[in-house]
């Protein structure tokens, strides 16, 4: 199909109920087979153990301590000093009768107890359950008995968590670590059910540095990883030790083969939850590549001051993280003057046009870098060179600006837990897939399989349909859950409910969600993701979230304003009143629901598809609210249930409003 793809199999036509699917396509570097785990790699412990052997001094895990309430600059532990670490926890948790294949759950936010708890897992051969930071008690209680969990490493914070679901999980669960200390009232709590609390300190005396390691196998369990889902109780997704292994071989080969891959000296800034598998398979392959990893402080206030400090050089974000740099990159351009700005403006034009023409990020414009742009590279520490970006499809003018101010390359991808992270990437350097999220990755074979409902034909001369793979990193089903599991693998091939379009060049494009669709009442179908997608353009919101349904005629929505925007209109217009009132103001509403459609409007939104009526809410949507989940996509059944007397109050004033209208 293109320069980076190769077709392996043709596409077939509808077969009965089955609908057609397109020919099967592979990334060019897997052109003669599926990347393949080395013979003498069994297990991720063995990228951790032979990075120690090549560089035991090296900086592995970093944090800032604090000191007189401020952040100083960050402390290291070396990688030999991680590597004994997680012996002695590994030989722990064997004299607390946790075998080869028990079940370790993880359970707070990222820090390097987290990562030592992964590799003694990894040690000895054990499961590792990641748990949410952001899950409440309810959620723990499921995980934990629905995987059957018997030791957990918790953060001192979620420790009550623990202990509130505790009596109900005391079948399995009897051994709790935290990763700082444990008070002798959380001590005595635990005991009364049975199990026992021990701080970081006392578990590691516990253990040995000359434990037996057990033997390991690619078919091993990992992890069995709970993805937070958008509806009904969270799905244990397996992933095997060979999986996760060839997903972190396979960004380094990508890497390798199209820009440069990730050494030593590299360092990689770490925020986005560990337990997601973006973050975690990143951490891995920077694990086996010897680089250094910095812990943010877990407080989004001072993530730019952590990034200054720290000074990474590889960074990975979601879509909403990069939108606000975005734009408090945008405001200090703003905010230099005419002169400046109309400066950045050229040379802004003169590298987009240098790129578009296809020379590489370095060689674009060397000077306008240096004159420039390192001032807007600055920002996310002055050394990154690689961007990532995944989780959810990121808007074209952010991608385009970072492509050309970040001085680093970026790469869009596109994954899920279930095919181990990434199975799609954008190629350094290849202007034409801005946009997408590239090519499959060299373990993935991806086909589109039509959806007639839908108006998707993958065998059409512009194919789309839903993006079907198969391949080595694919997960191994549900954990007890044979029936989900049955519903998304088909004859071998993993159906993710994303729908995609084959671009020219082979790439990949995301333009839809198999589910995320419903009917209003007049018959129209509102594919809801798109629709969201063009009106996040509108400079004026940070989040939107657009409510339909077939028992009425057109749509609403809940937005979160940007917060500088809003207040300047107001100083310009003499509207009074602080950001609540502000968000509660009828003549604010009715400018930015008229933002919002003219935004509409110029991305092509049908009519049936423009807002009716709006609720602001100051504050965003977030985790703690159940909102979102912890890689910020919308959690639409909880996002109506808590804003349902809203949604009523919008349908309800409008429908009066315009009740003249009717007769």
């Amino acid at each position: 199909m293109g320069r980076y793809t190769v077709k392996v199999e043709e596409g077939r036509a509808a077969a009965g109920t089955r609908p057609s699917a397109g020919p099967v396509y592979r990334c060019v570097y897997a052109k003669d087979g599926l990347l393949e785990v080395p013979g003498e790699l069994a297990s991720p412990w063995d990228f951790f153990s032979n990075a120690v052997k090549k560089n035991p001094k090296n900086r592995m895990l970093g944090l800032r301590q604090k000191m007189d309430g401020k952040a100083g600059p960050y402390e290291w532990k070396t990688y030999q000093e991680a590597h004994d670490a997680a012996l002695r926890i590994g030989s722990a948790m064997r004299s607390r009768g946790v075998n080869p294949g028990g079940r370790c759950g993880i359970y707070g936010s990222n820090a390097s107890q987290w990562i030592i708890a992964m590799e003694a897992c990894n040690s000895q051969a054990i499961t590792y359950v990641p748990l949410y930071d952001s899950l409440g008690a309810n959620a723990v209680e499921f995980i934990v008995n629905h995987a059957e969990i018997s030791i957990a490493f918790a953060q001192d914070t979620k420790i009550p968590a623990i202990l509130a679901c505790l009596p109900r999980c005391s079948s399995y669960l009897k051994t709790i670590v935290s990763f700082s200390k444990a008070t002798d009232a959380q001590k005595k709590e635990a005991e009364g059910c049975g199990a026992s609390i021990f701080s970081w300190e006392e578990f590691l005396q516990l253990g040995s540095l000359d434990c037996e390691l057990p033997p390991k196998q690619l078919t091993d369990v990992c992890t069995i990883m709970y993805t937070s889902g958008t509806t009904g109780e969270p799905k244990g997704v397996i992933l095997t030790s060979g999986a996760i292994m060839a997903e972190v071989l396979s960004v380094d080969e990508l890497l390798r083969e199209t820009d440069k891959e990730v050494a030593e000296e590299d360092s990689y800034f770490s925020f986005l939850p560990l337990a997601h598998v973006f973050d975690q398979i990143m951490e891995t392959y920077c694990i086996y590549k010897g680089a250094s990893i910095g812990f943010w402080q877990g407080d989004v206030r001072y993530l730019i001051d952590d990034i200054q400090e720290f000074k990474p050089t590889i960074f990975c974000g979601v879509p909403r993280v990069f939108e606000r740099i975005y734009m408090g990159m945008n405001a200090k351009i703003a905010a230099g003057g005419t002169v400046r700005k109309a400066l950045f403006d050229y040379a802004y034009s003169y590298k987009l046009g240098s790129l578009e023409k296809g020379l590489p990020q370095h060689e674009a414009t060397p000077r306008l870098d240096r004159l420039i742009f390192d001032k807007i590279k600055l920002g996310l520490g002055g050394r990154v060179r690689v961007l990532l970006s995944g989780a959810a499809p990121l808007p074209r003018h952010v991608e385009e600006f970072f492509r050309v101010t970040s001085c680093s390359i970026l790469s869009q991808g596109y994954g899920l837990t279930e095919s181990c992270g990434g199975c799609f990437t954008s190629i350094a350097n290849e202007w034409s897939m801005v946009g997408t999220v590239g090519v499959p990755m060299s373990t993935i074979e991806a086909r589109l399989e039509s959806v007639p409902h839908m108006g998707y034909d993958a065998l059409s001369d512009v194919p789309r349909g839903e993006i079907c793979l198969r391949g080595k990193t694919l997960f191994s089903g549900y954990h007890k859950r044979q029936d989900l599991t049955d519903e998304v693998v088909v004859d071998g091939w993993f159906h993710t409910g994303d729908i995609g379009e084959w671009q020219a060049d082979g790439s990949m494009k995301i333009i839809d969600r198999k589910k995320n669709i419903f009917k209003l009442s007049q018959g129209e179908y509102v594919s809801v993701e798109n629709v969201e997608g063009a009106y996040s353009q509108c400079p004026l919101i940070s989040s939107i979230w657009v409510y339909g349904n077939s028992f009425e005629s057109f749509l609403v929505a809940v937005a979160v304003p940007e917060r500088a925007p809003l207040e300047e209109w107001a100083r310009n217009n003499d509207v009074a009143g602080d950001f609540k009132a502000l968000c509660e103001n009828p003549a604010v509403k009715k400018y930015i629901l008229n933002a919002l459609n003219s935004t509409g409007q110029k991305h092509k939104l049908k009519g049936f598809e423009m807002l009716k009526a709006i609720h602001l809410d100051p504050r965003p949507f977030d985790m703690e609210r159940d909102l979102i989940t912890p890689t910020f996509k919308l959690k639409r059944p909880q996002l109506l249930k808590y804003y349902k007397e809203r949604i009523n109050e919008l349908y309800r004033d409008f429908k009066a409003m315009n009740a003249s209208f009717k007769y």
